[in-house]
């Protein structure tokens, strides 16, 4: 019977450091795949904007992209660093994409939180198509693009601020 406890401790244990490390970053990803690229986004306005699009419209400038939703508790509890790091980054691009299931919802959080940046709603939230192909499985989530088009962090959460901050200092 301790043999079994212990092989399932164990078990839980792994289980345990391989999630967390996935969500730390274990995953390295250098560019988008072709299918994230085209996936369309929604504008505040309603109109439909392909992800690619969005990431050249801040071609040259370093991107911090959040994830985020306004029935997100962590993304909220998150606020007050969020904008920290825009303070201390004013040069970075902000684009929040949103897992909300309405656009009254989306658009209301926006407001509500006074989140300044580029704004985009993912069709289907985190499940959407959009969502898997980023593997989105946790937010608020950040990735950051460098000035040259290039992921330089694919996977960091709330608890990352020291880390995207580091980052977006080197970039």
């Amino acid at each position: 019977m301790k043999k079994i406890i212990v092989i399932l401790s164990l078990a839980v244990i792994a289980i345990a450091s391989f999630a967390y490390t996935k969500a730390q970053g274990g995953e390295k990803v250098e560019e988008f795949s072709a299918e994230a690229l085209a996936s369309k986004l929604k504008d505040v306005n309603g109109k439909e904007i392909s992800f690619q699009d969005i990431i050249n419209k801040h071609k040259g400038k370093t991107i911090v992209i959040e994830a985020w939703a306004s029935w997100c508790g962590d993304c909220i509890k998150n606020m007050p660093k969020l904008k920290e790091l825009q303070i201390s980054n004013p040069n970075a691009a902000f684009v929040f994409l949103s897992a909300d299931k309405t656009s009254e919802a989306w658009l209301n959080g926006i407001k509500k939180h006074d989140l300044n940046g580029d704004h985009y709603l993912m069709d289907g939230g985190m499940k959407g198509n959009f969502g898997k192909s980023i593997n989105l499985d946790w937010i608020p989530r950040y990735i950051i693009i460098d000035k040259k088009g290039k992921v330089a962090l694919y996977r960091a959460i709330e608890t990352d601020h020291e880390q995207v901050d580091m980052l977006l200092k080197k970039l």
